[in-house]
């Protein structure tokens, strides 16, 4: 099944929670997301049956990967169940979670793996705890994520991905910090360019650090190669330590678009699917499964939203005029990074 740009649905981000416990400025800034903020109520939420459900019929039209966000996945109870739900689902490869590791102990990581959880991804932005502190907007430890990242790969849920967003003056004197942190440790580092995802973030593209510049000043420490292609719809492209010191990922969804790849669609906590991170409105499928809709008809409605499918936001930023910002797009928050 292709959508008008003859991208085929493959990937599916659950956001199974619009809360988060940290108040990332990238993200949900607390001038915003503040304590008088209304975040979805309990009943507002699907089910875990429904989001399995749901994923049970994308899966019939080629969904083969899961990953769960949040807001914080972890904040919603009961976790492990909607993952042992999604695992028995017919047609699902690789059912991952990106997390920022507060709660993920070792008891936990172990528990979400043997329920079903393939891969782990948490988010650490910086080592020096005063730098991370402006970054996510919490005075949080980095030894808590970096815990975190242990207990995700002595629970096999490797290898472990660790997402690091970066911003020009902020953080970004931290990339080679980080990129010596993580060489050799098995796990796959990866810089992100600071993203203008919804709209209270105060993106400017002057806060952007090119994924060019960041690669140039690793490969001047340590030289970097290419690996093999990575697979199709895959946003990270991957480069190698010619010493053997492991690989490193970038996300240039900035300066490199990669739209004309995508095979992701995200469904919000509430139930509805977009189909793209820059998007304005989804598509509204619980009010449809709680009308009584069947999966035939579900599977039809998700076919026809996806062969609509035109969206190619990055791409057309870079072509028009840059940082040029619109109106009115959802948070990031509320359908997942």
């Amino acid at each position: 099944m292709l959508d008008e740009l003859a991208r085929p649905l493959r990937d599916l981000r659950v956001s199974v929670t619009d809360r988060c416990n940290l108040r990332c400025p990238y993200c949900m800034p607390r001038e915003v997301f503040g304590a008088g903020f209304e975040f979805l109520a309990r009943e507002q939420l699907l089910s875990f049956e429904e989001i399995a459900r749901l994923a049970q019929v994308l899966a019939r039209l080629g969904v083969r990967k899961v990953r769960l966000t949040g807001g914080e996945p972890l904040l919603r109870r009961g976790l492990e169940q909607l993952v042992q739900l999604l695992a028995a689902v017919e047609g699902i490869e690789e059912l991952a979670l990106t997390s920022n590791g507060l709660l993920l102990s070792p008891l936990r990581a172990r528990r979400l793996a043997d329920a079903g959880l393939t891969r782990a991804t948490i988010s650490l932005d910086a080592l020096d705890d005063a730098v991370l502190e402006t970054m996510n907007g919490a005075h949080v430890a980095s030894a808590r994520a970096l815990a975190a990242i242990d207990a995700a790969a002595a629970a096999g849920l490797c290898p472990v991905k660790v997402n690091m967003v970066v911003r020009r003056g902020v953080n970004d004197h931290c990339v080679l910090d980080m990129a010596e942190r993580f060489r050799g440790s098995g796990h796959v580092l990866r810089f992100i360019e600071y993203m203008d995802v919804g709209s209270t973030n105060g993106w400017q593209l002057a806060d952007v650090v090119p994924a060019g510049e960041i690669l140039a000043a690793i490969d001047a420490r340590w030289p970097l190669e290419l690996p093999a292609p990575a697979h199709h719809g895959e946003v990270a492209r991957s480069y190698r330590y010619r010493d053997g010191g492991g690989e490193i990922g970038v996300i240039a969804s900035v300066t490199e678009p990669f739209c004309g790849g995508c095979t992701r669609a995200r469904l919000s906590a509430d139930g509805k699917l977009f189909t793209c991170l820059f998007a304005q409105q989804g598509h509204d499928l619980r009010a449809l499964m709680r009308a009584g809709a069947g999966d035939d008809e579900l599977a039809d409605a998700l076919a026809g939203v996806w062969r609509r499918r035109s969206d190619r936001y990055s791409a057309e930023r870079g072509l028009t005029a840059r940082g040029e910002r619109g109106a009115g797009r959802i948070e990031m928050s509320y359908i997942g990074g």
